[in-house]
């Protein structure tokens, strides 16, 4: 098989990007029957006669030519514009939900089996959304955090260093593999409130002649609007990323802001902006400029942060507790799926409790605190460790609000403050360069909660929270999509923990650090996947080892 040859495929799985998966069944080449192709624009049930584009030794991409047979799968209803013109935020929205919710449940299967080395491990149903959910939207407008990047296709200076826009405002999300902005009138994923945000910010830039960051030139003044709305409490925050520490006008702005939102049954909060003067040393270019191919590496956020209107942080509610987020701190982006998941941890907590004792929990990459402090009424203490400071802060503060004593937050690496509080003596062992230099800032969340400030010597273990650390039951790991550092996962083991929940978001680096658990010592015993994310590729899942 050859580009450009056609073939006819039933396409029977799909990809995490959206692209359904047929097998090139009557290849003329026998030595290619069988061939994985990769179709865009479809989705398992659809029988389809397809171009094929590029062809790789053991796989291909094609085109459909002709629909020879719809699925019943498909979900004819999703009417987006904005995802026909590019935009890549839904990969999985052409399928129907219950269509989704079976494929991310195979795929947490199929990587544990193939990545993991497991052989027919037990994965609870998928728990997805209600239709109830979200005031009757059911998996629709979930998310309580929309990043939108900023564009006006570039800028120009003109004759006496005047500064323009070369197009209008686009206020949306990346094309699929691009950093091309789709501007994006209306995202079924979003907020209301983070939509009348965005609305808001595209009027204000036209009318005021604001202009949007260029990475080729690196001018431009706005970078990325971020929304955040607590559904909970109604309350919302936005984040305007900016090259620069503030905007002309930027009280017409908020007040522009305050009524969108409020118009669609939110309360604006909080503004916030945070400066992010990243050169553009990192962008990359191809060979035909083309400004839709340039890329900017580097965080969209910078360190720096000015509360410009209200309060510096809003309030969410989440079953029975209250959580303050803060502008820094990572909160999960769907509340509602966000309480299930949590309360399929606390059930794991439960398995994991053999003893007659409330158990020691610890909790890393534990963030504003959240998975602990919703478990901490189950445990003696929960111990919580978190590399940024300010979710640091965040999380003492959550434990004052919700009136929980039996909670302690350490800032500073998991895989080196661990190794210091298990050592018999961690100064030494710190000076000798086996953990780095870590400081300790257990339950202060203040200036000495940061690492790294005084080297070794800064050190400071507190004799009673070492003990639990010793002694503690059950570890809950959280980390970001790329995994826990092998490091860590040693740290844990050396602990001796008898359990470790695993809450993943990426199943590939789930299923590589279960294998590695298992070399520890550690069976895997289940999984539970929570769809988090409906209609992205994107799928969370809580796991359940045991010490053997």
């Amino acid at each position: 098989m050859k580009q450009n040859d056609m073939v006819e495929l039933l396409i029977t799985d799909m990809s995490a990007e959206g692209q359904g998966i047929g097998r090139a069944e009557n290849a003329a080449d026998p030595g290619q029957r069988g061939l994985v192709v990769f179709v865009a624009d479809t989705v398992p049930g659809d029988k389809v006669l397809a171009r094929l584009t590029k062809v790789k030794k053991n796989y291909a991409f094609g085109r459909v030519e002709e629909m020879l047979k719809r699925s019943a799968q498909r979900n004819e209803e999703f009417d987006c514009p904005y995802f026909g013109a590019g935009c890549g935020g839904c990969p999985m929205a052409r399928l129907d939900y219950d269509g989704q919710l079976r494929i991310k449940e195979q795929q947490v299967r199929s990587r544990l089996e193939r990545l993991a080395g497991l052989e027919d491990p037990v994965i609870r149903p998928i728990i997805g959304m209600e239709d109830e959910d979200n005031g009757g939207q059911g998996c629709f407008r979930y998310r309580g955090k929309a990043v939108f990047p900023v564009s006006t296709g570039g800028i120009i200076t003109r004759k006496g260093g005047i500064v323009e826009n070369l197009g209008d405002p686009s206020v949306g999300f990346y094309r699929a593999k691009s950093h091309e902005v789709v501007d994006c009138g209306d995202c079924y994923l979003q907020s209301m409130a983070a939509m009348a945000a965005a609305d808001a910010l595209r009027t204000f830039m036209e009318e005021d002649n604001i202009t949007a960051f260029d990475p080729k030139w690196e001018k431009g003044l706005l970078r990325h609007l971020i929304v955040k709305t607590a559904f909970g409490t109604g309350e919302v925050m936005v984040i305007l990323v900016l090259n620069g520490k503030g905007i002309p006008g930027v009280q017409k702005l908020v007040e522009m802001l305050d009524e969108a939102i409020e118009e669609v049954g939110y309360s604006l909060e909080s503004v916030v902006v945070n400066v992010n003067r990243a050169s553009g040393k990192n962008v990359e270019k191809n060979k035909k400029k083309d400004r839709s191919q340039i890329r900017v590496s580097g965080e969209i956020l910078g360190e720096e942060y000015i509360t410009i209107a209200g309060k510096p942080t809003i309030d969410e509610v989440i079953g029975p507790l209250r959580f303050e987020i803060s502008p820094a701190s990572f909160f999960q982006v769907n509340p509602t799926q966000m309480q299930r998941l949590y309360d399929q941890v606390r059930a794991y907590v439960m398995m994991g409790s053999t003893g007659a004792s409330a158990p020691v929990i610890l909790d890393l990459y534990c963030g504003v605190g959240s998975i602990g402090l919703y478990c901490a009424d189950l445990a003696e203490m929960v111990v919580g460790i978190e590399s940024v400071k300010e979710a640091v802060a965040d999380a003492n503060r959550n434990a004052v609000i919700n009136g929980i004593v039996n909670a302690r937050y350490l800032c500073g690496r998991a895989e080196e403050l661990l190794p210091a509080y298990l050592s018999e003596d961690p100064a030494r062992q710190s000076e000798s360069g086996k953990t780095g230099a870590p400081a300790e800032g257990a339950g202060k969340g203040g200036p000495d909660a940061g690492a790294g400030k005084g080297g070794a010597a800064a050190m400071k273990i507190d004799p009673q929270l070492q003990e639990y650390i010793r002694r503690a039951d059950i570890a809950i790991l959280d980390p970001p999509r790329a995994g826990c550092r092998p490091e860590l996962l040693e740290a844990v083991a050396s602990a001796g923990v008898g359990s470790i929940i695993y809450v993943s978001c990426d199943p590939a680096t789930l299923a590589r650090d279960v294998q590695l658990l298992q070399e520890m010592g550690y069976a895997f015993v289940e999984a539970t996947p929570v769809d988090m994310f409906p209609h992205t590729g994107h799928c969370e899942c809580c796991s359940f080892l045991m010490n053997v």
